[in-house]
């Protein structure tokens, strides 16, 4: 059986700010297990703290309250079990495909024959055969993603930790790299952590969508997507789970807008 990977407990941030005399609250108490291999979404309104979870688990923020372990160890910052894709793209722009793929292996000191059986690996796995010696500025949107990702999982990290990867994309391209991500994560089964706007994306792509209620985030569901894959965004199951989940975060952006705080919109 599948052990917990990400073992978030009793998690807290705050930020200092400028504009007030107080630390503002991003995140408070969020307890989540997170298993070997699942796919999680992190689902909620706008400034919600989806982003801070995503950021302290990868290490990037230490968590004012609480704590977060991964495999058993406590995250004390980054490190590379755990690889981060961004909505924008981070490639270096001065180096090729396969050159921005191989930036981690090459950090590794690994041997110059196995980073490219890597770089080869990735390059066929992403669909960019053909590509290799292109720059970053001769790719569309979508490629340039594919590029991210493989070279995220060139390091071979056990979770990959992604945010809104697929934001700046096209409706089309968007769902066709819902398509490839799934196509990756069923070829190597890593866990990964998914932070998105979409409910229809999250129900696509997740195991399980977390739903974080309003600044500051606390867990309000934590919903199983009992779906079979490969799902059909058109069925009726489909639709069923999404009226249900728009209607809960329908509920919190209610629910801040009410209290006042003008920062939360939809989506």
């Amino acid at each position: 059986m599948p052990g917990t990977k990400i073992d978030i407990r009793e998690v807290g941030v705050a930020f200092a700010s400028r504009l007030v005399n107080h630390p503002v609250v991003a995140l408070e108490d969020v307890s989540l297990g997170i298993e070997e291999g699942e796919f999680v979404c992190l689902l909620g309104p706008s400034g919600c703290g989806k982003t801070t979870l995503l950021n302290a688990i990868a290490g990037f923020i230490e968590p004012t309250g609480g704590q977060i372990r991964v495999a058993g160890r406590a995250v004390d910052g980054p490190g590379p079990d755990r690889g981060m894709v961004f909505q924008e793209y981070g490639l270096f722009p001065w180096f090729t495909v396969e050159q921005n793929i191989q930036y981690g292996p090459r950090l590794k000191g690994l041997p110059k024959d196995e980073i490219s059986r890597i770089s080869r690996h990735y390059v066929e796995l992403v669909h960019l055969a053909g590509f290799e010696h292109h720059y970053p500025n001769e790719l569309s949107g979508g490629m340039k993603q594919r590029v991210g990702i493989a070279r995220a999982l060139a390091n071979q990290p056990e979770i990959l930790l992604m945010d809104e990867p697929f934001g700046a994309l096209d409706a089309q391209t968007r769902e066709r790299m819902q398509d490839e991500l799934l196509r990756l994560w069923e070829a190597e089964r890593r866990t990964c952590v998914f932070v998105t706007h979409s409910i229809a994306e999250a129900i696509f792509l997740a195991d399980r969508v977390i739903l974080l209620t309003a600044r500051p985030g606390r867990i309000k569901r934590d919903i199983r997507v009992a779906i079979a894959r490969p799902r059909d965004r058109t069925s009726e199951a489909f639709f069923a789970l999404y009226r249900e989940v728009n209607t809960l975060l329908r509920e919190e952006i209610q629910r801040a807008s009410e209290e006042g705080d003008e920062r939360v919109v939809g989506d």
